[in-house]
């Protein structure tokens, strides 16, 4: 037992083919540089390859910090729940670092030096019914012409006023709009508002919602709370849309915000189309005064996006409470913890994929989907790869859904609460990290005894 200590039984390890180097991806609106990192996953389409190839195996023990900068960000505050996380990927825009900190403040850094160019705090005032407190990450739109990048601006802060009596915070200090002719960063806040800012200067896009550069996220929520509905996650965005999913709070009630899809002009910031998993069929604008499902299923996580196909496609989570699914209708069912993809233009479903069937377990969907093109028997397929929480990777033509690996439906454990049931069978790939069945022998301990109770505690579990 003891000399299990030193090494990790779960490691995996392995070779991935070199890719060939490139100069340059091309990403919405622009061709992205070498050493550029547009979106989350470089691009909208969450591959996560840099072409870049000056560290190696060779020279990787050799690299030395070249700065720091620390946000001043700490958890702890008034009204901070459990899960004040910083999660933060950076964007990389020419000379320019982009990053965002778990109470919403947006940085912008110099790359060379690390030295602060521009904050932006939009304010985020009162108590927020929250379980999460992130930034995930903030999105870049380019501007017309390829390769625009942001000028030097010196290092300034841009603090909004306080909000005096409305609905949301002001979401710019007076005078501190731009037209954004560098592009637009788009900044979702931990009360519910989208914000577009100016990448070169940090001020707010004034043609971007109804001139204050911002758009309220709550508008046509059922059972509107400040905090219980934002995106942690970034945006996705493409040559005409801003895309936005949104966490909702889990288990805590089956009364809470929809997690509703939504694609808004990504110069006006007017709504284009709205896709609820609990009325999937309707797609068009909801009419004022009207609201979105309320419980349906939520994407918390990043989408991914192929505008040559003209799709988007949604990880999805399930719906409050996760552990309890009794009451869930048809559309719940199909499409919680699923992949869909829909039709850019209008919203419309243009297949779903499920990853786990009637989830009992919070399996939600968690990563951005990978879109790679493989080549099958000589033939190129559009494909996407979903990582899933129980170490599937499903791949699937993204044209259509249909696998590409296979699928096996394999029979599940059963017995659920009262009132509820459980799958019969559950999707499986031949691509899987799915670790084999834990026994008794192999339970462990630092003397007989503790390996012998661990054995017991094992034995009891269902």
């Amino acid at each position: 037992m003891l000399g299990s200590l030193p090494r990790d039984v779960h490691e995996i390890t392995g070779d991935l083919p070199a890719a060939p180097p490139t100069s340059a991806v091309e990403v919405s609106g622009a061709d992205m540089p070498a050493g550029d990192w547009h979106a989350y996953g470089s691009t909208g389409q969450g591959q996560r390859y840099s072409p870049l190839n000056q560290i190696t195996p060779a020279n990787v023990a050799n690299l030395e910090v070249a700065w720091q900068f620390r946000t001043g960000d700490m958890r702890g505050k008034p009204g901070d729940p459990v899960e004040t996380t910083f999660k933060v990927t950076p964007l990389k825009v020419g000379n320019r670092l982009y990053l965002c900190t778990p109470h919403q403040s947006v940085i912008a850094l110099d790359a060379t030096s690390g030295a602060q160019v521009w904050r932006y705090d939009p304010v985020i005032e009162g108590e927020l019914a929250l379980q999460h407190l992130t930034c995930r990450g903030l999105s870049y739109q380019a501007p017309s012409g390829a390769g625009a990048t942001p000028a030097a601006a010196p290092t300034e802060t841009v603090v909004p006023a306080s909000a005096s009596g409305g609905t949301l915070p002001v979401a710019s200090a007076p005078g501190a709009v731009s037209a954004c002719p560098q592009g637009k960063l788009f900044m979702p806040t931990a009360d519910g508002r989208l914000i577009a800012l100016d990448p070169d200067k940090g001020s707010v896009c004034s043609a971007f919602g109804k001139g204050d550069g911002q758009i309220d996220l709550l508008a046509n929520m059922p059972n509107p709370r400040r905090g219980a509905y934002y995106s942690t996650s970034p945006v996705v965005v493409t040559k005409k849309l801003v895309i936005v999913g949104g966490t909702v709070l889990d288990n805590v009630s089956t009364r809470e915000q929809s997690g509703v899809i939504r694609a808004f002009d990504i110069n006006t910031g007017a709504l284009v189309w709205n896709w609820d998993a609990g009325n999937p069929d309707v797609s068009a604008p909801v009419a004022p005064g009207q609201s979105y499902i309320a419980n349906s299923p939520n994407s918390w996580s990043i989408s991914s996006v192929d505008e040559a196909l003209g799709t988007v496609y949604i990880p999805m989570g399930n719906q409050p409470p996760d552990q309890w699914g009794g009451r869930r209708s048809a559309a719940v069912e199909k499409y919680s913890s699923s992949v869909v993809a829909l039709d850019l233009v209008t919203g419309k479903v243009r297949w779903v994929f499920q990853t786990v069937h009637h989830d009992l377990w919070d399996y939600d969907v968690p990563s951005q989907p990978s879109l790679v093109d493989l080549t099958i028997a000589g033939v190129v397929v559009p494909a996407l790869v979903q990582p899933t929480k129980q170490g599937e990777l499903f791949v699937l033509d993204r044209r259509t859904g249909t696998p590409v690996n296979a699928v096996a439906e394999v029979a599940a454990p059963q017995d659920a609460a009262q009132g509820d049931r459980t799958a019969a069978t559950q999707p499986k790939t031949a691509l899987s990290f799915e670790p084999s069945r834990l026994t008794g022998a192999e339970m462990w301990g630092a003397t007989m005894f503790d390996q012998l109770a661990c054995r017991i505690a094992f034995h009891r579990l269902r």
